[in-house]
């Protein structure tokens, strides 16, 4: 095929995606350490199997679909109105927000519609992102064409990054170069830190005085322990005009297997909803009965306290993370309203040699800082989604080899 006709952008984006470097780093390890026996905090995948509740409905769903009376084909793809309204009671009701079950567009990952949104804007539209912040934010950018070439520096040439460093406590300031979209994520992913109630105010003040979009990554909300932090962007007054939310069921529930999540566009935002509504219906068949009955069945009061459960499970895990890395003398944030606990490591040390050494020598796994934008450079990502004893099993290591 002659090469002109292919989307040169995919040409500037760097090297391969963060995480399947990281498994081929692994892979080349294990190649040559027959017996390694090593323990994984790097990828966020859950390891906690999917609550009795959530099993009970599926498999009551799965006998609907043997049965003529009750089989159901394609769905619509905006979700089913018992999901839609179980989000709004669970999510929104509940923290005294209004929202139209209308609003919510149910999808089989966050991630992939993180991506797909910016298919709703021009390609010369500007862009602001968090650094250091989820690499598809950046990456689905890069590939519409959007973001110009990587610098030396490592950032892209037309993209504004939003700072956020223990320097200003991970409350990134306003752009400072006019922007049309602007993504945002909290509790945020990888430095596990929440955006305080101030900062989005902040945002949502800026985004209408400029007509600017907000695009609220929520997808870890459920884990912010501070009931006085805002879970919603929607909890901002004047959010409503500017702001889209993404949520996701894959870390809140055990989903990362089943696939389901959900995007909120306001009824404010006429067009916009309009527009995603008419992207899916062309571009999406809908989430599986089965699944979307799942998804339902974690807003019960028994699946929720389940739900609670597991996600005290593993906050447990990142409060041991957190509090032994401190113990061993090492500065780490995150760990108290989310999964992951961003650790800073020894001055001078590449985040990439860091991740080398770690593994070499204990034979744990991690995520390089750099790998979430320039700004994680000399940091270090672990999760709380590993098995607890093997987590410790890990610290263990690090406080005795490191």
């Amino acid at each position: 095929m002659n090469n002109s006709y292919i989307n040169a952008n995919y040409d500037l984006l760097p090297g391969s995606y963060l995480f399947s470097t990281i498994a081929k780093k692994i892979k080349e390890y294990q190649g040559t350490h027959e017996n390694a026996d090593i323990v994984r905090l790097g990828i966020g995948d859950v390891t906690t199997p999917l609550i009795p509740e959530v099993i009970k409905a599926m498999h009551k769903a799965v006998d609907e679909m043997a049965v003529k009376g009750t089989f159901r084909g394609y769905g619509p793809e905006q979700g089913y109105d018992f999901v839609r309204e179980a989000i709004v009671a669970g999510e929104y009701t509940s923290r005294g927000i209004e929202m139209d079950p209308d609003d919510i567009f149910v999808s089989d990952g966050s991630k992939c519609d993180v991506a797909n949104i910016q298919e709703l804007f021009t390609e010369n539209v500007k862009i602001a992102i968090p650094d250091p912040v989820y690499p598809v934010y950046l990456d689905s950018n890069v590939m519409a064409g959007r973001a110009g070439v990587l610098q030396n520096d490592g950032h892209f040439s037309k993209v504004t990054y939003l700072a956020s460093t223990a320097e200003n406590n991970f409350q990134p300031d306003l752009p400072k170069n006019p922007v049309q979209m602007i993504y945002l994520c909290s509790p945020n992913n990888p430095t596990g830190t929440v955006l305080s109630r101030e900062t989005l105010q902040k945002f949502v003040n800026y985004a209408n005085e400029n007509g600017a979009i907000i695009l609220f990554d929520g997808a870890y909300n459920c884990y912010i322990q501070d009931e006085s932090l805002p879970h919603s962007i929607f909890e901002i007054p004047g959010a409503r005009t500017c702001a889209i939310e993404f949520r996701s069921f894959s870390k809140t529930a055990g989903f990362t297997g089943v696939r389901c999540a959900y995007t909120v566009i306001p009824h404010e935002l006429s067009k916009l909803r309009s527009m995603w509504n008419r992207r899916q219906c062309t571009k999406f068949n809908g989430v599986s009965y089965v699944t979307q009955r799942a998804a339902e069945a974690i807003y019960s009061p028994v699946g929720w306290q389940q739900t609670k459960e597991v996600i005290a499970g593993y906050m447990r895990t990142a409060k041991v993370i957190r509090e032994e890395l401190s113990a061993a003398g090492y500065t780490v944030f995150g760990g108290e309203h989310a999964p992951y606990i961003w650790w800073k490591i020894p001055d001078g040390e590449k985040s990439f040699d860091f991740f080398d050494r770690l593994l070499a020598t204990c034979e744990v796994v991690g995520t390089p800082g750099s790998g979430f934008g320039p700004c994680g450079e000399g940091y270090f990502r672990l999760t709380a989604f590993g098995d607890y004893e093997r987590t410790k099993e890990a610290l263990k290591r690090i406080k005795e080899k490191l």
